[in-house]
């Protein structure tokens, strides 16, 4: 299953929250927020059955009362294995919490994630290879990791390591509004896009002008490319360079995208202007059957080149045009992955779109009279 399909939990430590504890805390249960941490059980007494009350063992023995906590997180080494202590305490889960500061450290989160129900991991140094062999050891275990993080970059950036990242992340919060940072990149996801066949219209030869390659910094597929369209209201999803040419060799990071006055889609809600992505840009990459990712944009290269115009019509009538570079090799998709050399397109071939629906201001979706002809 991809990452961005999978749930991910959002917990929030309240260890060294101070002053805040109690505003951080009401602000993750306002957010449903799966779990709060605390190494004292008065943190988690009265919070509500919505959130997974954990109490973190920060002595060398385990406390006499837990308290409220529903799960209580030990040291395999120093308390001994959850699923023992999980029995001698009925109606309490328990799981491993492991610092991650060398090899043999490493060995034991290695051991636990291929065995416990759940494990919490902090890592110490700034590298991510200690996150990559373990989430590489739990490949095919039933148990789910959680990692700790101080910032929300450092959230962003475990969500990604190895393409699928930890189960949840837990965070040690600055102070207020950290919560909410935290569940919109966790919760962040690339839903899919209704496509429909468009019918061409016609083709025009338009003179030249500038046109702008995107080149991102991932490795796009066959059937996968970027929505680019003259009119807000309509795209046209132009292929990445994943297919042969007699006479280069193929750039699978990139697409022939269009006119630099073309919109694109940044992500699900936003449109940008090809001439304002750079890079560290993000742009959405969508596949023939709807599937998207958002990617990274490199660079992009605007050059002047001849342009060819392309005009289409959908299904409800809407009118649609894109205008590319006029050469053979900048190819639009059409259904079932099918793809068209832009200069061989003729009336009532059928390609892939997206209709947004609603006009654009500044990239933002509004509802405003806009004419784009």
């Amino acid at each position: 299953m991809s990452a961005r399909m999978r749930e991910r939990d959002c917990w929030i430590d309240l260890r060294q929250a101070g002053e805040w504890r109690r505003g951080v805390a009401e602000e993750a249960v306002h957010l449903r927020f799966e779990a709060i941490v605390s190494d004292d059980p008065a943190d988690l007494a009265g919070l509500p059955p919505t959130v997974t009350r954990v109490l973190v063992v920060t002595g060398a023995e385990l406390p006499g009362d837990f308290g409220d906590a529903d799960l209580v997180l030990a040291d395999p080494v120093r308390h001994g294995d959850p699923a023992r202590l999980a029995g001698e305490h009925p109606g309490v889960r328990f799981g491993s919490r492991v610092d991650v500061t060398d090899a043999a450290s490493l060995d034991l989160a290695c051991e636990r994630v291929r065995r416990d129900e759940l494990t919490v991991l902090r890592f110490h140094d700034p590298t991510h290879i200690p996150l990559e062999i373990v989430l590489a050891a739990a490949d095919g275990a039933d148990g789910r990791i959680v990692t700790e993080v101080t910032s929300i970059d450092e959230a962003s950036v475990h969500l990604t390591v190895l393409e699928r990242g930890p189960d949840g992340i837990m965070l040690r919060p600055g102070g207020p509004g950290d919560a909410t940072k935290l569940a919109e990149v966790v919760r962040r996801g690339s839903p899919d896009l209704d496509l429909v066949t468009l019918t061409v219209t016609g083709i025009r030869h338009v003179g030249s002008g500038e046109r702008a390659c995107v080149d991102t910094c991932s490795h796009l597929g066959r059937d996968e490319g970027i929505l680019v369209g003259s009119r807000s209201r309509g795209l046209l999803l132009c292929v990445s360079e994943t297919h042969p040419l007699p006479y280069m060799p193929m750039r699978p990071f990139r697409v022939n995208a269009g006119a630099i006055m073309s919109y694109t889609l940044a992500d699900h809600e936003r449109t940008r202007y090809l001439c304002e992505l750079r890079a560290g840009s993000t742009v959405l990459a969508v596949r023939a059957d709807g599937r998207t990712r958002p990617v990274t944009v490199g660079r992009v290269k605007i050059e002047t080149r001849p342009l060819l115009a392309i005009d289409a019509v959908a299904p409800d009538g809407e009118q649609l045009n894109v205008i590319v570079q006029d050469d053979w090799h900048v190819r639009l998709l059409g259904p079932g992955g099918v793809v068209h050399n832009s200069t061989e397109l003729k009336p009532g071939d059928e390609l892939l779109g997206h209709l947004p629906g609603r006009e654009r201001h500044v990239g933002y979706p509004i509802d405003e009279l806009c004419h784009e002809l």
